[in-house]
């Protein structure tokens, strides 16, 4: 016999196998525990034929891991801690000093600080190209260019580019030296509103397929849906491409909390219903707001006059958009009035982040942030609905509309 505090520790006793629920279970390890040494020496961690320790995962991550390649087209995962984290993976683990990258220049913000920041200083350039032309993009293509970013729509502008078009140029500049990899962010179709590995493009191309190399999401928006979890995604079809990522995602220690893996799984059977949810408030309140005299415009990708409405309808073939929106107040309205409109709503809360079940606003500067490029005189507010009615959502836009004029 033991000591008490032992058998706590060392307790024989194993729950019999045959346990079945509609969710799984939650397995929460730094340690794994090996049967011998032969057992320790011969696990693989870049495989998940078996476990070597809890940041190589465990049968939670590989769970989320294998459902999110079936969501997105992809065959390898991996998790990281948020979206950003997951643009930074990609980078570190493909660039080197010496290389260059191409960025849209309507991405994600913290997607171009890191390359202003880190990635400068150690000795990676950089350049922005306009992602509605995509002569810009191949003008800019050089021998140093390693990676390209897409990104469908642009972040808070909601440009949608001729994706498969981008894709062409990347791949004609591609050489017996040098092959240029593409990575999408891919957190507004989440994998369903289009396949990033498979996008068709109409005529000229014929039955040949181009897609993406690396697929990213922002898995704290719609897979997570509640506004409470961040992660993020990186998905490949490629395993050699695959294991370069997973190298640098090993160095580098990132790894995810089991309960957070545990909640992105809860949410990910509903993600369908949800995004319909949200795409068809979305356009309701974008349509209904275009009516409104106080809007110069409405940049919503499934509007007729959007900017890439045609590149919408011809990449997001299912006729599927997510429930995000951004308006521009006509230039007689203040920077001060459109805060007080912000302000004044009650819904709708002033918040960063989109894809949970509360809709949230959030005013933007533009031209501090695009520039001369900026197209717009008036100031730019996003939307991103969540699941309230549609009718109370619009009731509260009313008040705050009434209350500005």
């Amino acid at each position: 016999m033991h000591d008490k505090t032992t058998e706590l520790i060392h307790h024989p006793y194993q729950a019999p196998a045959g346990f079945a629920a509609p969710q799984l279970g939650v397995y929460k390890a730094s340690t794994v525990i090996f049967a011998n040494t032969a057992e320790l020496r011969s696990r693989d961690w870049k495989h998940k034929t078996g476990y070597t320790y809890g940041l190589h995962g465990t049968p939670t991550t590989f769970a989320l891991e294998e459902r999110l390649c079936a969501l997105e087209g992809g065959l390898q995962c991996l998790l990281t801690c948020s979206g950003l984290a997951a643009v930074a993976l990609v980078n570190m683990a493909l660039l080197r000093a010496g290389d260059e990258v191409l960025i849209p220049s309507n991405a994600y913000g913290p997607s171009k600080a890191l390359a202003e920041g880190e990635l400068a200083a150690w000795g990676i350039g950089h350049q922005l190209y306009d992602p509605l032309q995509p002569a810009d993009l191949a003008a800019k293509i050089s021998a140093k260019t390693k990676l390209v970013w897409l990104e469908v729509p642009g972040s808070v502008s909601m440009e949608f580019p001729d994706l498969p078009a981008l894709l062409r140029v990347c791949r004609a500049a591609n050489t017996a030296q040098r092959s240029i990899v593409t990575a999408l962010d891919n957190t507004w179709g989440a994998g369903l509103a289009f396949n990033a590995f498979d996008v068709l493009a109409e005529g000229g191309l014929g039955s040949a397929v181009v897609g993406a190399d690396i697929s990213i999401q922002a898995l704290t928006k719609y897979p997570s849906g509640g506004g409470d979890v961040l992660m993020g995604s990186v998905v490949t079809r490629n395993e050699a491409l695959h294991l370069r990522l997973k190298a640098t995602h090993m160095r580098t220690g990132m790894g995810v909390g089991a309960n957070d893996v545990e909640a992105v799984l809860r949410s990910l059977p509903s993600m369908a219903l949800r995004y319909a949810a949200h795409d068809a408030a979305g356009r309701a309140l974008a349509q209904w707001l275009s009516t409104q005299p106080e809007v110069a415009q409405v940049l919503h990708p499934a509007l007729p006059g959007a900017p890439g409405h045609a590149h919408w309808q011809q990449l997001c073939r299912s006729g599927q958009a997510a429930g995000l929106f951004s308006v521009v107040f006509q230039p007689r309205y203040s920077p001060a009035q459109v805060d007080a409109f912000c302000d004044a709503l009650r819904l709708f809360k002033l918040g960063f982040s989109w894809g949970g079940p509360m809709s949230l606003v959030v005013p933007y500067d533009m031209p501090s942030m695009r520039g001369k490029a900026w197209p717009y005189a008036g100031v730019l507010v996003r939307f991103s609905l969540g699941l309230e009615a549609v009718a109370d959502l619009q009731a509260d836009l009313q008040a705050a509309l009434a209350q500005m004029a």
